[in-house]
């Protein structure tokens, strides 16, 4: 009874890793210049897939979670980022909400992940709030 319920466990674990592993993927170029006789690596880029927790405004990171079991992992932007919705189009941070689904397209420097795209999953819906107002007035 007690090594079904450790298989269990072991199973679950393993299988989270590789749910997290298939989220992410990177690309690192390392080419040879035989000027210098050295090896030059070049800044790779890291895609992530998952859902946007929060974002609030005036901050300068959102917080994303790769799975709904996983602790959401702060995501620093600045200026240079770029949020596009699936046909390519640029939305603006006023229309970013939590749980959208997004693919965020960052480089590890330091211990910041920092943010240079974030492609939604889904449009972005646009709700316009449109008020009526009737007045009535009485004649004497």
């Amino acid at each position: 009874m007690k090594q079904t319920t450790l298989a269990k466990i072991l199973a679950m674990a393993c299988s989270m890793g590789v749910v997290t592993a298939i989220a992410q993927t990177s690309t690192t170029v390392t080419t040879y210049d035989a000027a210098a006789g050295s090896a030059v690596t070049e800044t790779s880029t890291t895609t992530s897939t998952g859902t946007i927790s929060t974002y609030t405004p005036g901050t300068d990171y959102i917080t994303f979670r790769t799975t709904t079991a996983s602790a959401p992992v702060r995501y620093y932007y600045n200026k240079q980022t770029t949020i596009v919705d699936p046909e390519g189009h640029t939305v603006a941070w006023t229309d970013i909400r939590p749980d959208m689904p997004a693919t965020v397209y960052y480089t590890a420097e330091g211990d910041r992940m920092v943010v240079h795209k974030i492609m939604l999953s889904q449009p972005v819906t646009v709700y316009k709030k449109q008020t009526t107002t009737t007045t009535t007035t009485e004649r004497p």
